[in-house]
């Protein structure tokens, strides 16, 4: 069974002289990428980092992290890549929990690097400083990865309590790339905007994707929809696959009506469900042959794939290549099935392919969401008569109002049509009558009150028990680094109301 490393080795066997990496000026063919990552893991060797051991990255989405994915590769250490945007604390933690021997960071993440007393103890890389002298190295002498080797350790968001390391392996790493180029239709030479985080699931996909089809993947370092747009038309960028706030700002950036966005053939998705509203305007605005749904998580990276999003909104689709999901009974398991249209708990089997086999030191979260084969998502949905799955939210999120389930997904996208209506989250609010409440935080497009917000609910069939008691007006809808919503930042009040 071949290792991730391969990826890069048979591309530059492939087409060696095809664009391979992008970072503004910067520019690498598949044989000076392969080049440059052996003589990369020659510099890690010689760090002291033996296979198996833990490299930390805190990096943005520039050329060097990616050359650092694929050196590590390579040379058998486990690339840990975290958020650059950790404190010091968070850092620390990650350090220790994760075992790292070294350190690679940048000025973004200096600070935190500085104040980390893990950090103070390890070889720390300075990428603007020392990454060409490592990259000059001999070439390591031959790859130490082997299939069953970790890959790859991702740390989860981490929005409630410590972050999990998710350790995978090459060969799942590998599994679940084959997997997204077929579940997304990718053809050779395909050219990809790779802004979501290399320290995310979905970055790490793209960037093996890119490489299965030798296709390019184009460095944005933070995302910024005006510097997305210019390279979209700059670099004949053919594929997308972001989270949906991201597409949201694109759509909304003053640039977009005046950008050629042609060259955009297949969108996808994936991190957070999409609006009916934000679905439609972007198959108005890019037409694409391709409109993908993905639904997945680091732990598993395929759950479901929906490769017509807008021809049935909402919906999830099917399993993926390499997956077996059911809905699980609230409270449930694998041997309790949830009705047809029965609101419960998605659950995934763990000998899938893609599938990790546990955390990292924390037999804490294996017990809560490992049971009896199955990964238990956290994640609430249902199948329809067809046999598609929806999602509707986290089982932490359900809204219980006066002894009634409520998904706030399914408010969320019947507000998110009305024209005045920009970005729109639903949560519960404790209330001493009902329990919780149902609260939708605006923010809005145009002016908008809550009387006509209210009226277009009973318009679109919304029960009555589900619409909204009361709305908020906000300047922004929190979110992750990565796009989704922080429903908890909403309920403890940590918002910014809005003027209007």
């Amino acid at each position: 069974m071949l290792d991730a490393a391969h990826i890069l080795r048979q591309a530059a066997a492939r087409c060696g002289g095809a664009e391979a990496l992008v970072d503004g000026d910067r520019r690498w063919t598949y044989r000076a990428l392969l080049d440059e990552a052996e003589r990369l893991a020659g510099g890690i060797a010689g760090l002291g980092l033996a296979p198996g051991d833990r490299l930390a990255s805190i990096l943005r989405n520039r050329a060097e992290a990616a050359l650092l994915h694929w050196a590590c590769q390579l040379a058998g250490v486990t690339i840990t890549p975290l958020n650059w945007r950790l404190t010091a604390d968070e850092l620390d933690y990650c350090l220790e929990n994760s075992e790292a021997k070294a350190v690679f960071f940048e000025s973004a993440s200096a600070e935190a690097v500085q104040g980390s007393p893990s950090a103070a103890t390890l070889p720390r890389i300075d990428v603007d400083a020392d990454f060409a002298g490592l990259a000059a190295a001999e070439p390591a002498s031959a790859s130490g990865s082997m299939a069953e080797t970790i890959s790859v350790m991702l740390y989860t968001s981490g929005t409630t309590g410590r972050p999990k390391g998710v350790p995978r392996r090459h060969r799942a790493e590998r599994a679940a790339a084959i997997a997204h180029v077929a579940q997304n239709q990718y053809g050779r030479g395909e050219r990809t905007l790779g802004v979501m985080p290399l320290y995310h699931t979905m970055g790490v996909r793209s960037l093996l994707a890119s490489a299965l089809v030798d296709g390019c993947f184009i460095c944005q370092p933070r995302f910024d929809a005006g510097g997305a747009l210019a390279l979209i038309e700059a670099e004949r960028i053919t594929n997308l696959y972001l989270v949906p706030t991201l597409y949201h700002d694109v759509l909304a950036h003053p640039d977009f009506a005046r950008t050629d966005v042609s060259s955009v053939r297949k969108l996808g998705f994936a991190g957070a469900s999409m609006t009916d509203g934000l679905l439609r305007r972007l198959q108005a605005a890019f037409r694409p042959d391709l409109f993908v749904n993905h639904y997945g998580s680091s732990e598993i990276y395929t759950f479901a794939i929906e490769p017509d999003a807008p021809a049935k909104p909402g919906s999830a689709g099917r399993a993926g290549l390499n997956q077996t999901i059911k809905v699980a009974k609230l409270g449930g398991g694998a041997g309790d099935p949830a009705d047809v249209g029965e609101e419960g708990e998605i659950i995934a089997d763990l000998a899938g392919d893609e599938a990790f086999e546990g955390y990292w030191r924390r037999p804490d979260a294996d017990a809560k969401a490992l049971r009896d084969g199955w990964y238990h998502t956290g994640d609430t949905g249902f199948f329809d008569a067809d046999g598609d799955l929806f999602v509707t939210g986290r089982v932490d999120d359900m809204i219980i109002t006066g002894g009634e389930n409520v998904s706030p997904v399914e408010i969320e996208s019947a507000l998110s049509l009305h024209p005045a209506v920009a970005e729109i989250a639903v949560a519960g609010m404790p209330d001493e009558r009902w329990g919780q409440i149902v609260v939708a935080f605006v923010k809005r497009a145009s002016p908008v009150d809550a009387k006509t917000l209210d009226a277009h609910c009973v318009a679109s069939g919304l029960a009555r028990f589900k619409r909204p008691r009361r709305y908020e007006f906000v300047a922004e809808i929190p979110k992750s680094p990565v796009g989704k919503i922080l429903r908890r930042l909403l309920q403890s009040g940590e918002y910014e109301k809005d003027p209007a």
